[in-house]
């Protein structure tokens, strides 16, 4: 039985005959006009009909002409047909030459030319028939899309999108920065401006959807063209940096532009093999292990096969899911969830005899602004005699390292939550001096983007509910990191830590608070100020318009990752430091409402709201 392909190349070799036939029958009509045709020259074309054929077909199947995807073809099918007709045409006018079968000059010409065309239309013929002469009208449930880039990504988007008829876009448009391109078409869809042209041509040409398809485009650049996008009342997708190892089904990979788009800076990355020798067969500590921090911290330190890794947690709830989530993925580790609280001392000498964990991550706190200024006897309590207690452990124990998780508003606090965790770091910095077993040192960071009660999944919900979304001032601006970014930071500093130092990351420009709830909006499609309003509540107490990463006088060191820099130690006086923190926290024990002014002489960089 003949094969489907065989059946094919049969029937498309049949054509090419029929092909050459009507080649040389016009082409000898055309010398002379269509008029009477010299019978000599006539007899000639006919009898040589078999041989022509022969050639034709012989040199076709030479040049893999029977073999092909035609569906697929592109401009190097077009060259072979291009260089068989050539072979074809000289081997027609050789064998004549050699025979003595005079043709008229002009023949060979019309010949070469017809042929040429005609085996390039049988071939290309679908694809024609596809993309003119059966063009679809326009869809009008189909999105009128405008693609940002006329590179390689975006060619493949219009390919798929022209090639199925249930493609959910209709590409009208390209902008792309190289102005040569300009007054071009890629694949018949014209290259119409740049991206400062974007909102402009929102607006000619009735654009419904917009895709950045430069999945090669950095995250600074990415910002900057989703600032111009946000200009437009659409909605605006994009071809993630993943898009770049793939050459076709593209369609899929484009997504709704997430948050972390919004950070517009490249993200940090780790020394992985740095970070695995660390960590590997060693005994981990992770507090407050079930939050946002914890949690991505658990399943990062899993990756590096630790010999155990333990969860300690005072809310059950969030121990159980990550302690459930990490056994369902990692069969094989050696996991241990404890619920208690750090406040607790008694219980934590327990588990550090019984476990003895050489490596610790300090991540419990209470971290909330607003609330800790209402409860500052439970801030001081949780963060600062949490922290002592585990530092006072873990060198009784001989750990070997022990990270604080810290923030940046731990710098010139003017609230009760920033006084405590720069309380967190003195402790640890003073510990780093005495202790002969253990390196201490702290990480601070900024906001960390979709962690439990920070501004972005409030806004989300907000906008979820129809608004408003509140933001406190139009002005305040914050420094922000993605979750993962803050987890490999921690793991980094632990790893380049010497001890006493507070590592610091490089998290680009600080964010307005403002743009980006307009920016959510947007990226939900909504307008803002229109479908979405935004309402101004005015700064909570303790809260800065600004914050600050680093102060003054603690000094700015690089590290080997150029996004992590290292401020040191400042000097003061440990005794009365520690002889400071026990009044402090004995008096919070008191639930004592003046306990800030007992705060300030610990941390004396706080500044009460009043003052």
């Amino acid at each position: 039985m003949i094969g489907t392909g065989k059946r094919r190349a049969i029937l498309i070799g049949c054509c090419d005959a029929l092909i050459v036939v009507f080649s040389s029958l016009v082409s000898i009509g055309l010398r002379f006009n269509f008029e009477t045709v010299p019978p000599e020259y006539m007899e000639q074309v006919l009898h040589c009909f078999p041989v022509d054929i022969v050639i034709a077909i012989v040199v076709l199947k030479i040049f893999r002409l029977y073999n092909r995807v035609w569906t697929y073809a592109s401009m190097e099918e077009s060259m072979s047909i291009l260089k068989s007709t050539i072979c074809i045409e000289t081997i027609f006018v050789l064998y004549r030459y050699f025979f003595q079968i005079p043709m008229p000059r002009s023949y060979y010409i019309f010949d070469s030319v017809l042929l040429f065309l005609l085996f390039l239309t049988l071939r290309f013929g679908r694809r024609i028939q596809k993309q003119v002469l059966l063009k679809r009208p326009e869809d009008k449930s189909r999105r009128r899309t405008l693609l940002v880039g006329g590179g390689s990504a975006a060619s493949i988007l219009i390919n798929e999108t022209q090639k199925f008829s249930q493609s959910p876009r209709n590409i009208i448009c390209i902008v792309d920065d190289n102005v040569n391109k300009k007054g071009k078409y890629l694949k018949n869809v014209p290259i119409v401006g740049t991206r400062e042209d974007i909102p402009s041509l929102v607006k000619k040409y009735v654009i419904d959807e917009i895709i950045i398809a430069i999945p090669s485009a950095q995250a600074e650049e990415i910002q900057a063209i989703l600032d111009i996008c946000h200009e437009t009342a659409v909605k605006v997708k994009i071809l993630p940096a993943i898009a770049t190892g793939f050459t076709e089904s593209l369609s899929d990979l484009v997504r709704e532009v997430r948050y972390e788009d919004l950070l517009g800076r490249a993200a940090v990355e780790v020394n992985q093999a740095g970070i695995g020798s660390f960590l590997e067969s060693k005994t981990v500590l992770v507090t407050g292990g079930g939050g946002s921090i914890g949690s991505e911290l658990c399943r990062q330190i899993v990756q590096y096969h630790p010999r155990r890794l333990i969860i300690f947690d005072i809310y059950e709830n969030n121990a159980y899911e990550i302690q459930m989530e990490l056994r369902r993925h990692n069969l094989d580790i050696d996991l241990v969830t404890l619920i208690g609280s750090v406040r607790d001392y008694e219980r934590l000498d327990k588990m550090f005899q019984q476990y003895r964990p050489q490596i610790i991550y300090h991540a419990a706190a209470h971290k909330h602004v607003p609330l800790m200024e209402d409860s500052p006897n439970e801030a001081i309590k949780n963060n600062c005699m949490g922290t002592l207690n585990l530092a006072k452990l873990a060198d009784r124990y001989q750990a070997e390292n022990f990270t604080l998780i810290s923030t940046d508003k731990a710098v010139r606090p003017t609230n009760v939550m920033g006084a405590t965790k720069r309380i967190c770091e003195m402790i640890i910095q003073s510990f780093d001096k005495k202790s002969e077993n253990t390196r201490y040192a702290a990480v601070r960071f900024g906001n960390v983007l979709g962690s439990n009660g920070s501004v972005i999944p409030l806004f989300l919900k907000q906008i979820e509910d129809g608004g408003p979304v509140t933001v406190t001032h139009r002005d305040i601006t914050r420094f922000f990191m993605t979750i993962p970014e803050a987890v490999s930071l921690v793991l980094q500093a632990s790893l380049f830590a010497k001890g006493g130092e507070i590592f610091v990351l490089d998290m680009g420009k600080p964010v307005k608070i403002y743009e980006m709830a307009e920016n959510l909006i947007r990226m939900k499609g909504y307008k803002p100020h229109e479908d979405i309003m935004i309402q101004i509540t005015g700064l909570r107490p303790g809260e800065k318009l600004y914050e600050e990463l680093l102060m003054d006088e603690e000094g700015l060191t690089k590290t080997a990752n150029e996004k992590i820099f290292v401020g040191h130690p400042i000097k003061m006086d440990e005794m009365k430091f520690f002889e400071q923190l026990e009044a402090l926290i004995e008096r919070s024990k008191t639930n004592d409402d003046k306990v800030q002014e007992e705060l300030a002489r610990v941390c004396t960089t706080y500044r009460c709201p009043e003052e």
